[in-house]
């Protein structure tokens, strides 16, 4: 594909309505944003997180990178810190001599030799206008060392600096400069010191000085390089962040701010086909991913609430508490009780305290909009809450703790209930409906082999579902076999819909368009097979008003699945690169991945995950061991991360469960 061509169709996915993937569709973050970074003609590395939420996004999160001049965040942090060790004042003066300057500085190498200037006046310089020669000079100050040792401190171990810039010959590494050039880092540590940044940590943590964080934050807001992140974002969003850019390299990282809490973020890109800094498709794909991070917390946050003082009690006041607990340490934890007393309120002032908010004790729109999103019950909890109280300890005889509101695990060979909870209850299966949809197909190959070779054609409908892509766009032409592939492995709800008005017509079911007698047939077929409470509204699995399934049924439908090889052979891929071709015959390529983790461990041959707001985080799986089979289904698991420990410790009971039997 030719750079020009590359561009057109990073535009096409930009003209798409950011909000509308989000909102309407509800799917998860996963859903939203895997797509954009499997397109993308480059390697791309990415990590978010919403500590309000406690909601989180990674993508090779944990892969080393080069960071290009992200590595100035860094050395700011590490300035600031040694201000606060002692013998450094940001007041300090600095001057400018003629052997100082660097390409790439923005503002000294307009000024005279001899010039000088504050410590604090080099660090704007190095963040705002990403100025070179201000880089080396705070470096002298601190010193390369200093940097990484800090980051070892703040348990960053693999965000370094190697040199100064365009100094490779003082080089404190001289094979990870050759390798990675300036610095390197991961995406995942990045967000971790931008969120010790933003959320004030690093002052607790006695690193820097009271008040650092907010001279820190207003340098990432001056950042003039806003082609990334800030790009595409809604009026009142405002972002503090530093980008990179050095041949095939562009990076950004920082906090987004918006009315329901900060979010942390960075990406990181390299081998980037496209090699223009501003302007290229790695700054297309950067603020397409803010845009998709800034719309999902936004429709996922509940509406504005008003004052909160001490006195009310109820179900708001939990979610309050709950809130609290997760924004504040651990050592500063209430109780969970509903009623708001002294220690809520003393909490309250400890979070306004925090935030730079005017310390009231009284919950008021500002401390509302700093809160983030309210943790409810549903809600994904964060990492370091645990419930309260606490679950008694796993039995040991019996199954282990599971957050999923519903699971069963099946024999896949007698099709019998090992183990189950709340199998009946009816619940939302999200994209895990895409099961159903390939069941239909395959079944009609089953018939006639011919249909795997069939063409089909999207159609503006399915090229512009919002939601999981599968990267189609309308006119595109491809195979029923391979697009078999788009509609499980990165859930591709504009797949599901081809395939529906594919076959809609040949199946005599119903009334109404091709895509209505498609979803008619999938509820025939649910009949036949017995899954007694599943109504089906669509071929993807957005929610429906009074349609869902329930964790058994949606065993037994997997059981059926698994009867084709063709849907075994598909569901254990972990990657598909196909050709997608338009009605002028011009092809280009996609790579599909898997959104199934379990994949990568040996014994599990993976299966659909689905997320929506409605269902929670959710999962189908298969495992084999000694020649048996089980099927393992989580829906309503508490989080992502969640859904793979959920189903994990239910196989290793189902085993055991086996064993003794056997």
């Amino acid at each position: 594909m030719s750079p020009a061509a590359y561009l057109r169709a990073i535009a096409m996915l930009i003209a798409l309505p950011a909000h509308a993937a989000v909102a309407d569709s509800a799917d998860s973050l996963d859903d939203a944003i895997l797509p954009l970074f499997t397109a993308h003609e480059g390697v791309v590395a990415a990590a978010a997180r919403h500590p309000g939420s406690g909601v989180e996004f990674r993508f090779q999160a944990d892969r080393p990178m080069p960071t290009a001049s992200l590595v100035k965040l860094p050395v700011m942090v590490a300035a600031y810190a040694a201000v606060k060790a002692g013998g450094v004042s940001l007041d300090d003066p600095l001057q400018l001599n003629e052997g100082d300057l660097v390409p790439g500085s923005r503002v000294l190498d307009k000024l005279s030799p001899g010039t000088s200037f504050t410590l604090r006046d080099a660090i704007r310089m190095m963040i705002a206008e990403s100025d070179n020669t201000a880089t080396n000079l705070v470096l002298a100050v601190v010193g390369l060392d200093t940097v990484n040792a800090t980051m070892d401190r703040l348990g960053l171990e693999g965000i370094r600096i190697h040199s100064p810039v365009y100094r490779r010959g003082e080089s404190v590494n001289l094979d990870a400069s050759r390798d990675f050039g300036l610095g390197q880092g991961t995406a995942g540590e990045f967000m971790r010191l931008a969120e010790l940044i933003e959320s004030r940590e690093l002052e607790r943590r006695d690193e820097v000085a009271a008040g650092a964080c907010g001279e820190m934050i207003d340098h990432l807001r001056a950042c003039e390089d806003r082609s990334m992140s800030p790009r595409d974002l809604p009026a009142g969003v405002t972002v503090a962040h530093k980008t990179g850019w050095v041949s095939d390299t562009r990076t950004d990282a920082g906090i987004i701010e918006t009315e329901v809490g900060p979010i942390v973020f960075c990406i990181l890109t390299t081998d980037n086909r496209d090699r223009r800094g501003p302007g290229g498709a790695a700054d297309n794909l950067a603020a397409r991913f803010a845009a998709e991070l800034v719309a999902y917390f936004l429709a996922a946050a509940p509406p504005a609430a008003g004052p909160l003082a001490s006195g009310a009690e109820g179900e708001l006041v939990a979610e309050l508490q709950q809130t609290l607990n997760a924004r504040l340490p651990a050592e500063a934890s209430i109780a969970v009780d509903g009623s708001f007393g002294p220690g809520t309120a003393a909490a309250v002032r400890r979070f306004q305290e925090s935030a730079g908010l005017m310390v009231t004790g009284t919950v008021d729109p500002a401390t509302w909009r700093a809160l983030g999103p309210l943790l409810t019950a549903a809600g994904p909890a964060p990492e370091r809450v645990e419930p309260l109280p606490k679950q008694p300890a796993d039995d040991p005889t019996g199954p282990p703790f599971v957050t999923a509101k519903a699971w069963v695990v099946m024999d896949g060979g007698t099709g019998g209930m090992v183990a189950g909870y709340e199998p009946d209850a009816a619940r939302q299966p999200a994209s895990i409906v895409k099961v159903m949809t390939a069941l239909l197909v395959l079944e009609a190959a089953a018939a006639d082999a011919a249909v795997l070779d069939e063409v089909m054609h999207v159609s503006v409908r399915a090229g512009t579902e919002t939601g999981s892509s599968a990267g189609l766009r309308p006119g595109d032409r491809v195979t029923v076999g391979e697009l078999l592939y788009g509609l499980m492995l990165p859930s591709g709800n504009d797949a599901a819909v081809a395939f529906a008005e594919h076959f809609g017509p040949r199946l005599d079911q119903g009334e109404g368009d091709a895509h209505d007698r498609f979803v008619a047939a999938m509820n025939a077929r649910a009949t036949v097979l017995g899954l007694a409470a599943t109504r089906y509204g669509n071929p993807h699995g957005k929610t429906v008003e009074g349609c869902g399934s329930t964790a058994r049924d949606t065993a037994k439908l997997v059981q059926a699945a698994l009867a084709f090889p063709r849907f075994r052979d598909i569901v254990a891929t972990r990657e598909r690169w196909a050709s997608l071709a338009n009605e002028a015959g011009y092809s280009r390529p996609v790579v599909w991945r898997t959104t199934n983790r379990l994949l990568g461990i040996e014994g599990y041959s993976g299966v659909k995950t689905g997320t929506t707001f409605a269902a929670g985080c959710c999962l189908a799986s298969c495992g084999q061991r000694d020649g048996r089979e089980l099927i393992v289904v989580v829906l309503g698991s508490s989080s992502t991360d969640g859904r793979y420990t959920d189903t994990r410790n239910l196989f290793q009971y189902g085993w055991r469960q086996l064993d003794a039997v056997h």
